[in-house]
């Protein structure tokens, strides 16, 4: 007898947009600017670390938690960046990348019919995460091109089952970056209320033009109620290590920890080492900031001689564009025959919707070598 398969826990959940964009570029022998990773190397003194501690015997389970050193280094980061203090031991962990840490934070606490609101365009794994765990997953739309959120509809999806509110910010693949105002309506509309808040701060290190980035963990009314998740891959250029971290108040992190330990348990030992040494020479991440800062600069100064309609880039390190004016194709068409005519792959808006809203965006990654940010503008300057 054949297998009968139940119905799918995920019935619409196919191929990632970004492994697809990926394998399309490695087909057409074209320039990769679509998913979001570094095509050069991290500092030499930090691979240098990892190979150092792996010689030296780092090499079995880590503690639940995360090395102990990794943890106080991250105290240390977050209290001299924005005076906050989260304690080591009982308010840090560390995680296999961001997304294992939002999957695990999401799987804590959202039970069946749960409410869970999240901002569109919104990173691809949140939804899935939600689901999954029983959650009903409300949209709220920001609004193109400026990308800003209308607290009042947010205000009005707030109901007794709202369990959670997800934050990206800095936004991917939005590039913007949350404002005092949104910090301040976001304290009134969780005011008097459980919910839970899971702020995705993963390119908090990655803002321009002067901008400082609003961690909720500066805000006393949101700190008690909130995940903060980071990501080293993002930070060192290292996104192929899966390193991240989760900040939360303890009673938060003790229900996080109980479906930690059944989800990985432990990460990366001789990684966890190697970047907690490496942090310990770093006393200012805005250097990270200047660095991308700078990558941003030459890729929009390129594309504005470009038929392209450029959106602001507040932070993260993509810069997206309107194709408007050079095509009525659909966004995902466009990408298609953009990575096939021209050989630059890139990632449509569209992915970043549940209803797929076609805006007619594109998403340019930024963080690669100079050299391949040549070839990708040698090509879409031929654009009319």
């Amino acid at each position: 007898m054949a297998l009968r398969l139940s119905p799918s826990k995920l019935p619409d959940v196919k191929t990632t947009i970004f492994t697809e964009m990926s394998l399309l570029a490695q087909q057409e022998n074209a320039v990769n600017l679509s998913q979001g990773f570094p095509d050069y190397q991290a500092d030499e003194n930090l691979l240098k670390y990892l190979g150092d501690f792996a010689k030296e015997g780092y090499n079995q389970y880590a503690p639940l938690f995360g090395i102990k050193e990794l943890r106080e280094e991250i105290s240390r980061k977050f209290s001299s960046q924005y005076q906050v203090d989260y304690h080591p031991d009982s308010e840090i962990n560390i995680t296999a990348g961001a997304t294992q840490g939002i999957f695990t934070v999401i799987s804590a606490f959202v039970e069946k019919d749960d409410e869970i609101i999240i901002f569109e365009p919104a990173y691809d794994c949140y939804e899935p995460a939600i689901i999954l765990n029983g959650g009903i997953v409300k949209n709220v739309k920001m609004l193109y091109p400026d990308y800003k959120i209308n607290w009042n509809e947010v205000k009005n999806l707030v109901s007794e089952k709202t369990k959670m509110i997800v934050i990206n910010n800095p936004n991917n693949p939005s590039g913007k970056i949350l404002k005092q105002n949104d910090i301040d309506e976001l304290i009134k509309i969780v005011k008097d209320t459980n919910i839970i808040i899971l702020s995705d701060e993963v390119y908090e290190n990655i803002t321009f033009d002067s901008k400082s980035h609003l961690t909720l963990a500066k805000y006393s009314e949101l700190k008690e109620r909130t995940f903060v998740v980071g990501s080293f891959g993002k930070l060192l250029h290292i996104t192929g290590w899966k390193i991240g971290y989760i900040l939360a108040p303890s009673e938060l992190m003790n229900e996080f920890r109980k479906v930690h330990q059944y989800n990985v348990f432990c990460v990366n030992t001789p990684a966890q080492y190697s970047i907690a040494k490496y942090l310990q020479n770093i006393q200012n991440f805005s250097e990270i900031s200047t660095f991308f800062e700078e990558k941003r600069n030459y890729l929009r100064s390129a594309l504005s001689e470009t038929p392209f309609e450029l959106l602001d880039c507040e932070g993260t390190y993509f810069l997206s564009a309107n194709f408007g004016s050079i095509s009525d194709m659909q966004d995902k068409d466009f990408c298609y025959w953009l990575t096939k005519e021209y050989k630059v792959a890139t990632i449509p808006f569209s992915a970043f919707y549940k209803d797929k809203t076609d805006e007619k965006v594109i998403r340019f990654c930024f963080a690669k070598k100079q050299e391949t940010l040549d070839k990708a503008i040698e090509q879409l300057i031929k654009l009319k």
